[in-house]
């Protein structure tokens, strides 16, 4: 299984998501990457191997400054470790990036489908297929939320996905049907992953958003939670350790 973290807030979103990533890398990860929202855009690193070697890229080339992103560390399930298979994974026009954990059963007829309505795919993942359908959701319904309701409502299979989108500059969308996200709160900024543990040391205060059909959007000041048919859900907070608190909040 992989490992995701995003963050937004105030500070560097690089520097927390390498910092996640390196809380949640495993031995069996064979390559991890980042992408950033960046002056109306993305900007993306990945790479082979360990997270040490996306950092020696970072220092090669380095990315923009930004303060909402996303990461992933993945060991291979579809397409052998290569730079080209990492996450996270691009749609055409480069406006929207994916990261994910699972599998999508029915990836095959999507990646033929999408190759038949014209979609360039480079890689061998599921993955890919998803970042595509999603700028094709996100283009019909212009909701990045609902855009991810319908991708998650379409697949078959057990997964978690996070996303970013160029046009929603602080917003970060998870989806998740089998496996779990987890939202921390903090101080005018918010993070999401598959662990807790990938922000630990930023806050204490957490939220399962459970893995049994769910969407949740993230901006720097709060987390909401719907079904997969957008009704609102209210996981609960707690402290690591300390039990149950608070709700996250409403639906948006």
């Amino acid at each position: 299984m992989g490992g995701i973290v995003a963050y937004a807030g105030g500070r560097s979103a690089l520097g927390v998501l390498l910092d996640g990533l390196s809380r949640l890398e495993r031995p069996d990860h064979d390559s991890a990457g980042v992408a950033l929202l960046v002056d109306g855009g993305l900007a993306a690193a990945k790479k082979t191997g360990s997270l040490d070697d996306v950092r020696q890229e970072l220092k090669a080339r380095p990315l923009p400054a930004g303060t909402t992103g996303i990461g992933h560390v993945r060991r291979a399930t579809h397409g052998p470790p290569a730079d080209v298979n990492a996450h996270p994974h691009l749609d055409d026009s480069g406006r929207v990036a994916v990261v994910q954990n699972g599998d999508i059963a029915d990836h095959t007829r999507l990646r033929d489908e999408l190759a038949a309505r014209g979609h360039e795919l480079t890689s061998d993942t599921d993955t890919e297929a998803a970042a595509h359908l999603l700028a094709e959701h996100f283009s019909a319904c212009g909701d990045p939320a609902e855009a991810m309701r319908q991708l998650c409502r379409g697949l078959a299979g057990r997964f978690s996905f996070v996303a970013v989108h160029a046009d929603e500059p602080d917003v970060i969308v998870g989806g998740c049907r089998g496996l779990p996200l987890t939202v921390g709160i903090g101080d005018g900024e918010t993070f999401l992953g598959s662990d807790a543990a990938a922000f630990a040391p930023y806050t204490r205060e957490v939220a399962d958003v459970g893995a049994e059909g769910r969407v949740v959007t993230v901006r720097p000041d709060g987390a909401w939670v719907t079904d997969l048919e957008g009704v609102p859900v209210d996981p609960r907070t707690y402290e690591v350790g300390r039990g149950e608190g608070e709700t996250v909040g409403g639906p948006r």
